[in-house]
């Protein structure tokens, strides 16, 4: 780290860790933080412990820090979030500068979700839940009506963990990563098993998998799910992770941040955009060509679900990834040339690529699950992708993702309505 001194002269006391920690809106920890970046310089204090910091390299990164976090009103200047989880490049993304098509595909979920949050691979960790924590998800689960979605059952199962733990308020980095391995295996057990002799054993992708289809889990279906959840776990600031940020700036616990990313995920252009895919393919598997499924499309003016995607100029490479392995999957054959039909039908009035939805629909329209499978696979993914957000946003300065509001109504002061 650079140590550069004061001029001869120029005495300029330097700032204690608590003094930088408040100019910059922070913890103290934070400020380590900032330090281990390479976003500040430190010094240690002669015969001491603590360390000091340059107020001038202190202020600057507040002004940076306030600068990038918001806009002026009217300005047209787009939010702008500095992170270290995911980078999207032209038709290929990364995962902390690592290719997540190439790390997914030798790595499981939950190594893949322990890379994104801590920059370190666990290889054969699995994550498991205590039982309180399950017993009491479950049970407020069991407790909807039958027709509730998977977004609402796997939202009400992190309130009801949330309720159990009572440290769930501490955000330090260790808190934030154990109420993670935590909370994502007890979304998966707080489903109904579609078996009755389904087991809570195995990968999260097995577990998964008993909650989403009543076969049994064949190897190369088995594969196809864990890496679709790899695949999943992070797409940069998609509008459920930006909620997760808003939450977590507002010191929002962890369980509070991922049921704000669940609400927006619930929405057709988000996470339940693979359940509008999967029906569009069961119609054209009954029909036999996707000619007509497309048209009727048209006609009604809605988009054709499961193609194009405003980051990818080509094809989608997590559709990409997941297409290789179906083809592996004698039972995903029908559907995938449904999928074939519908990308050539439909590039004939728009030059579009399939996207992960249509993947996805693939996989859940041939291994025997319901159209909201693709929405639970999701929904599961992208909770740790969230805890990765969540514990940059915890180091950043409280609040700082409140816009500025533009009022554009009758000018006051305005007449007291009659």
């Amino acid at each position: 780290m650079r140590d550069q001194e004061p001029g001869p002269g120029h005495p300029e006391r330097r700032l204690s860790t608590k003094e930088a920690a408040e100019a910059l809106g922070v913890k103290p920890e934070t400020v380590y933080a900032y330090v281990s970046r390479g976003q500040l310089s430190s010094r240690r204090t002669p015969g001491g412990r603590g360390s000091t910091f340059d107020p001038q390299e202190v202020g600057a990164l507040a002004r940076r820090n306030r600068r990038e976090s918001s806009g002026s009103p009217g300005s047209g200047a787009e939010l702008s979030v500095r992170t270290h989880v995911t980078f999207i490049d032209k038709d290929r993304y990364y995962f902390r500068g690592v290719d997540a098509v190439d790390l997914v595909s030798g790595h499981s979920y939950e190594e893949v979700a322990e890379w994104l949050w801590t920059g370190r691979l666990r290889p054969g960790v699995t994550f498991t839940a205590p039982e309180a924590s399950v017993s009491a998800a479950r049970r407020v689960v069991e407790a909807l009506p039958e027709h509730t979605g998977p977004t609402d059952r796997l939202r009400v199962a992190a309130v009801a963990a949330a309720a159990v733990d009572p440290l769930r308020f501490d955000l330090s980095e260790d808190a934030v990563l154990g109420t993670a391995r935590i909370l994502i295996p007890t979304l998966v057990a707080a489903l109904p098993p579609k078996r009755p002799t389904h087991r809570d054993e195995g990968s999260l992708a097995l577990r998964l998998w008993g909650r989403l289809s009543g076969r049994p889990a064949e190897p190369a279906q088995l594969r196809v799910l864990d890496t679709a959840l790899g695949l999943l776990v992070d797409h940069d600031l998609a509008a459920s992770t930006l909620a997760v940020r808003v939450a977590a700036s507002a010191r929002a616990h962890a369980y509070a941040a991922v049921s704000a990313g669940l609400g927006v995920l619930e929405g057709p252009l988000h996470g339940a955009a693979s359940g509008l895919a999967h029906r569009m393919l069961l119609d054209v598997l009954d029909l036999g060509s996707a000619v007509p499924v497309i048209a009727e499309e048209l006609r009604a003016g809605r988009r054709v679900p499961g193609l194009g995607h405003p980051l990818y100029p080509g094809e989608d490479p997590r559709a990409r990834a997941l297409f290789a392995l179906l083809e592996d999957i004698p039972e995903a054959a029908p559907a995938l040339a449904a999928a074939r039909d519908v990308v050539a039908t439909t590039a004939r009035h728009a030059p579009l690529h399939a996207n992960v939805d249509l993947a996805l629909a693939v996989l859940t329209a041939s291994c025997g699950m319901e159209s909201s499978a693709g929405e639970t696979i999701f929904a599961v993914a992208r909770t740790a992708g969230w805890i990765a957000h969540a514990l940059e946003e915890y180091g950043e300065r409280p609040l700082r993702m409140r816009p500025s509001g533009h009022y554009v109504g009758p000018k006051p002061p305005q007449p007291l309505p009659e």
